[in-house]
């Protein structure tokens, strides 16, 4: 019997966690092939390719972004493999598969819940052609039986590691996606997490020979699915310190519950090597009325605290997570929560829009909030009681604008001074902009990374004509800190042609030997890939710092080759050497 599992993941730098479980678990079956696709490929190229392998068995795992065009494959591949046996699990089908059954005559079997044991028991019954009726877990097509038994694995080493050698170099270019536990002590009502209750633990022994296998295998990124990586301290604490030992370049992906970190594991991040370790922090709202309805907890004075002393260690990437269209978080509400999280000052603020997850309390419950939403994934809310689809659309919009000038790592320094001019109400300013936004009506057009900036600025010569001049050398300062340098808008008037002389004396005659170690003129084309020297009209240090306007002319050498780029002060008279320019 031919077995094939696939599954549309949502970008290419995605891989399938589940499949492959599945694959490890019944290998002494029988041969398993897994074949992955993203929601951008080809229909019909995805139909041809799985119909040339001649499967006698499909296994398609089912979530939110992927069902609507997997159920288009499967009515698809019913039309021209008519006896092959076409099997769903996942999210997207565990929580109704009675009804999604009744509605997809395609789809022979679901498999509910976790489906290593259950899947196991389906393949052996087909193979051996054995009924299958009293499979726990197990809903078959036109056949009465127990739909509402989701099956969880309790013994987790029961299941075998997922990854194996010759697997690495078909994902050394992808995220890899690894659990330690299954379940959350928390009951969200939002997520997937209420509908099941308990934490259980792979062994800590396992977890760590696993890791050591992702190291030596140089895997970029290691994404834990745990849904709350610090649950049980004898647990996560071990993986923390082994991960601070390893000499790699990975980067361990996890989302924590900030407030629940103290002062040992604190102590541990902060000695972590520089994008050693990645966390996500779903904050969710900070509206205490919004809070007790979705069954959830913020310790808001230690979750400041302790993003606060992580952001100083300087060397932890952070999210931190909102969600738009919560029970009793209206248009205002919404914003304090945005103020609230802005202000402490995330690397990303990811901003969410709520989804009805089958079988999820807010779904089960959506009537009491009077909850408007899409029908078919990814069931998004369009409104509620207390906040209408005009606004929810406004905040689709700000989103974007968000994503792009903040998340997206550009214009801090030149927004952060715009914010200060705005009393620091971080939600009014992008408010402004994305009001300007839509009036310029740029939601419906691409952008590039230099008409960005252009919009920014226009933006300001209508809202802030008088902060003109600062703005651009912010903006200045910014551009040369991202990109590598790379994006120079020509209104910002580059000032670096205007002493060429000067900068030819001080790369030539080895001037910068003094900012910059081990320094020795090689070629123009050299430098100008690696340096760059910019003149700011004002103090630029101090304006970041402070927001203080102090007019001393100041130039700077920027390190472009570095990921981060490096910046620092030039004296003017080493780099004029006595020449009697007007700086």
């Amino acid at each position: 019997m031919k077995v094939v599992l696939t599954t549309l993941n949502a970008k290419y730098i995605h891989s399938s966690l589940a499949l492959r479980y599945l694959k490890k678990y019944c290998k002494d079956l029988m041969p398993i092939e897994i074949v992955e696709f993203t929601i951008n490929n080809h229909l019909l190229d995805i139909v041809g390719q799985i119909y040339e392998k001649r499967p006698n068995v499909i296994g398609f795992a089912c979530y939110i972004w992927n069902i609507e065009m997997t159920i288009k494959i499967i009515d698809l591949l019913r039309k021209v493999l008519p006896e092959t046996k076409i099997i769903c699990g996942g999210p997207e089908v565990s929580y109704d598969g009675i009804e999604f059954l009744k509605k997809h005559q395609a789809v022979d079997y679901i498999v509910l819940g976790e489906g290593e044991e259950t899947f196991y028991q389906l393949l052996e019954r087909l193979q051996s052609k054995q009924e299958i009726k009293d499979i726990v877990g197990v809903i078959e097509q036109n056949k009465k039986v127990d739909g509402n038994r989701a099956v969880v694995v309790e013994n987790l080493n029961t299941i075998p590691f997922p990854y194996q050698e010759q697997d690495m170099d078909g994902l050394k270019d992808k995220i890899i996606y690894y659990e330690s536990s299954r379940g959350c002590p928390f009951s969200c009502q939002y997520c997937l997490s209420s509908a099941t209750k308990g934490v259980r633990f792979f062994s800590i022994e396992r977890v760590l020979k696993e890791l050591e296998f992702f190291i030596q295998h140089n895997v970029r990124q290691v994404k834990f699915v745990d849904r709350t990586f610090n649950a049980k301290k004898s647990h996560y604490i071990p993986i923390l310190k082994f991960l601070l030992k390893q000499e790699c370049q990975t980067n361990f992906h996890f989302e924590v519950a900030v407030d629940l970190l103290d002062e040992e594991v604190l102590d541990i991040l902060s000695k972590m090597p520089k994008g050693r370790v990645q966390l996500e922090i779903g904050i969710q709202s900070t509206n205490l009325e919004t809070l007790e309805s979705i069954q959830r907890k913020n310790q808001w004075e230690k979750i400041v605290g302790n993003v606060g002393k992580i952001l100083s260690f300087h060397n932890i990437h952070m999210h931190l997570d909102l969600i738009i269209g919560l029970p009793k978080e209206d248009y205002r509400s919404f914003a304090k929560s945005f103020n609230d999280v802005y202000a402490l000052k995330p690397h990303m603020l990811q901003l969410g829009f709520l989804k009805m997850l089958k079988g999820s309390g807010i779904a089960q419950n959506h009537q009491v909030d009077e909850y408007i939403f899409m029908d078919s994934a990814p069931y998004q809310v369009l409104a509620n009681r207390y906040i209408s689809y005009e606004k929810i659309r406004f905040l689709q919009i700000f989103e974007e604008v968000f994503e792009l000038y903040y998340n997206a790592g550009r214009f801090r320094n030149v927004t952060e001074y715009l914010i200060r001019l705005e009393n620091n109400d971080a939600f009014h300013f992008y408010e402004k902009l994305t009001q300007y936004w839509i009036t310029r009506k740029l939601h419906l057009v691409a952008h590039t990374t230099k008409a960005l900036y252009q919009y920014l600025y226009d933006f300001c010569e209508v809202y802030e004509p008088k902060e003109i001049k600062i703005i651009k050398e912010l903006m200045k300062f910014d551009a040369l800190t991202t990109d590598k340098g790379s994006i120079r808008p020509a209104f910002l008037n580059w000032n670096e042609d205007l002493y060429y002389e000067a900068n030819a004396d001080f790369w030539r005659k080895n001037w910068a030997g003094k900012y910059i170690k081990n320094y020795k003129f090689t070629t123009w084309r050299d430098i100008k890939k690696k340096y760059h020297i910019e003149f700011f009209s004002t103090d630029i240090f101090t304006l970041i710092k402070s927001g203080v306007i102090i007019e001393e002319k100041t130039a700077v050498l920027f390190s472009l080759e570095q990921e981060e780029i490096q910046y620092q002060k030039l004296e003017v008279k080493d780099f004029l050497q006595g020449d009697c320019h007007d700086l």
